[in-house]
């Protein structure tokens, strides 16, 4: 049976590996907007994006506060796993056209292929399964339905708004 000492150093691997993660993700970010504005592209709104930076930093920041005295669900953390594939899917299908804003290029044509066949956005799905599941993990339930709530308000005006700019 795993020791609380042993809980403490799965959390903070997973924790690590998380922000590590989204620390990249952002740097990635960064480069392919400023491609995308280099090559003509443009921001469409981007007034909501504190909101969902906002949302997304308490949320990491949070775990960090509650989960390492936890003991996690080596199943959870599993299924966390999981989705990575799907999130690594999603930007290995966008490329250089994924980012964290709303970048449009102009007579670009939708991305049609991997998990765009299936779902119009993907890559909020798993960040909302992620949002939930990760703090699950941990037991923290509560922590994980108001987050949950949190960003599906920021997803409910990013999608409208990246619909908007997509369709025109």
């Amino acid at each position: 049976m795993a020791s609380p000492a042993d809980w403490n150093l799965i959390s903070v691997a997973v924790l690590l590996f998380v922000t590590l993660q989204r620390g990249a993700e952002l740097l990635i970010a960064r480069r392919n907007t400023e491609r995308m504005l280099a090559r003509g592209a443009v921001e469409a709104s981007p007034e909501h994006y504190p909101a969902i930076v906002a949302v997304h930093a308490a949320w990491l920041i949070g775990l960090w506060l509650l989960a390492p005295a936890r003991e996690p669900s080596l199943f959870l953390i599993a299924v966390y796993a999981l989705l990575q594939i799907a999130r690594f899917w999603v930007l290995a299908t966008l490329g250089e056209r994924w980012t964290t804003r709303i970048i449009v290029l102009p007579g670009a044509p939708l991305t049609r292929t991997g998990p765009y066949r299936f779902v119009s956005h993907p890559n909020y799905c798993v960040v909302a399964a992620e949002i939930l599941i990760l703090p699950c993990a941990f037991g923290l339930y509560g922590f994980a339905l108001v987050f949950t709530a949190l960003n599906a308000a920021v997803l409910f005006i990013r999608i409208r708004a990246e619909d908007r700019a997509l369709s025109s």
